[in-house]
C-alpha cells in the first residue's frame, strides 16, 4: 500500500482515559464521532464491553464471553460528534474508578454491500483501513460476505450476536479465539479479498449459521497508521524488536502456539516506557503491571522480558498495532 495520507492517526483511532461518576457523562476529547468503541474499567474486574454503529448505541458484546449479545440501558447509550455518552453502568461508569475506551473511526453511518453471496451492511473507512459489517448466516460454506475496503483485509474478528465464541483470523495465524487462550486451532481459515471476505468451507454456529446474525470487524494494513504481522520469540530479556513504522498509539498481542492471555497496551496508560500496564481481552481482570514490559519506539516496539506469554522462546506471537504519530511524510516520528 502507498504511504498513508494519515498525518494524525488519532483522526482515526484514539484511546480515552476517564473516571466513572456512577450516574451519566458525556465523554468527550476523543476527536471524531466513534463508530466502534470498546471500554474496559480498568479499576474493577467488570467485562470488556465492545460497541458499534452497526448494533447501534446499548447493543454489547463481551470480548471475555462467548455470551450473546445484549442491550444495556445504562452503558454507551450514544456516539457523539467528539466521543461517547454512558450511563450508571459499573463496567463504564462506575464511581471513581478508573475507565479506558479505544475508539476508532469507521464511515459516521452504514450503507447495503452486496459485493459478496451474502448482502452485508457496512461502516467503512477507506483511509484507515478500518470496517464494521453486519450479516445474516444462510448456512452455506465458504460464503462469501462484502467488507467495504477495497483493499484485502489483514486481521478479520466475527462474533455471532448469540452465544458463540470470537473468532479471529490475523496475518501470522490461521484461528484464533479472543475470549480463550488457545493456540492456533490451524483449521478453518478465511480468505481475505480486496472486496469479500470468504468463510470457511465449513459451516459453523460461529460464522454463518443459518438464520444467526454476525457482526465482522476487518483492518486492513496501512502504512505509517497500523500493522499486523507475527514475531518469534527468543526467551531473552532482551527481545525481539517488531519494526510497525511508527510510534505505536496501541498494541494487541498473542502467543500462537501454547495456551496464553490475550494482551492490550496503550500510550495512555503508559505514557513513557516501560509499558508495563496490561488488560487480556479474554479475562475481565483489571489493569495488571507483571514484569513483562515493553518499549514503544519511534518506530515499533520492543520486548524487554523473557516472559512466555509475550516472548516464549521459539513460540509465535500474532500482533495488531495502530499509531500514534507515522515516521513517513512531513510528520516523523520522535522518540519516547
Amino acid at each position: 500500500m502507498a504511504y498513508t495520507t494519515i498525518k494524525k492517526p488519532s483522526d482515526y483511532f484514539n484511546t480515552k482515559l476517564y473516571t466513572g461518576n456512577g450516574s451519566t457523562q458525556s465523554i468527550t476529547g476523543v476527536g471524531f464521532q466513534p463508530d466502534f468503541t470498546w471500554i474496559k474499567n480498568r479499576s474493577s474486574g467488570y467485562s470488556h464491553c465492545l460497541y458499534d454503529v452497526a448494533r447501534t448505541a446499548t447493543k454489547r458484546l463481551k470480548s471475555n464471553s462467548s455470551g450473546a449479545e445484549d442491550t444495556d440501558t445504562n452503558g454507551l447509550t450514544a456516539f457523539d460528534l467528539d466521543g461517547f455518552s454512558v450511563g450508571s453502568s459499573a463496567s463504564q461508569n462506575a464511581s471513581g474508578e478508573n475507565i479506558v475506551a479505544w475508539n476508532w473511526l469507521g464511515a459516521n453511518g452504514t450503507a447495503s454491500n452486496t459485493d459478496g453471496s451474502i448482502t452485508s451492511t457496512v461502516s467503512a473507512n477507506t483511509t484507515s483501513g478500518f470496517s464494521i459489517v453486519t450479516y445474516s448466516g444462510d448456512g452455506t460454506g465458504g460464503a462469501t460476505v462484502g467488507h467495504g475496503l477495497g483493499v484485502a483485509p489483514a486481521f478479520v474478528i466475527i462474533k455471532s450476536l448469540s452465544a458463540h465464541p470470537w473468532y479471529v483470523w490475523p496475518t501470522g495465524a490461521t484461528r484464533l479465539v479472543l475470549d480463550d487462550t488457545a493456540a492456533d486451532y490451524g483449521n478453518a481459515p478465511v480468505t481475505k479479498g480486496t472486496t469479500t471476505i470468504t468463510l470457511p468451507a465449513g459451516v459453523d454456529n460461529g460464522w454463518n449459521a443459518s438464520g444467526l446474525n454476525y457482526v465482522m470487524y476487518c483492518f486492513a494494513e496501512v502504512k505509517g497508521f497500523s500493522k499486523f504481522g507475527s514475531y518469534t520469540g527468543n526467551g531473552n530479556a532482551d527481545g525481539p524488536f517488531i519494526y510497525t513504522g511508527f510510534k505505536p498509539a496501541m498494541v494487541i498481542l498473542k502467543n500462537t502456539s501454547i495456551t496464553g492471555n490475550w494482551q492490550i497496551m496503550d500510550n495512555r496508560r503508559n505514557t513513557y516506557n516501560a509499558v508495563d500496564t496490561l488488560l487480556k481481552p479474554n479475562d475481565t481482570i483489571a489493569d495488571q503491571t507483571p514484569s513483562d514490559a515493553k518499549d514503544f519506539l519511534s518506530n515499533g516496539f520492543k520486548l524487554r522480558n523473557s516472559a512466555g506469554e509475550d516472548n516464549g522462546s521459539g513460540n509465535t506471537f500474532i500482533y495488531m498495532a495502530f499509531a500514534e504519530e507515522p515516521l513517513v511524510g512531513d510528520n516523523p516520528a520522535t522518540a519516547r
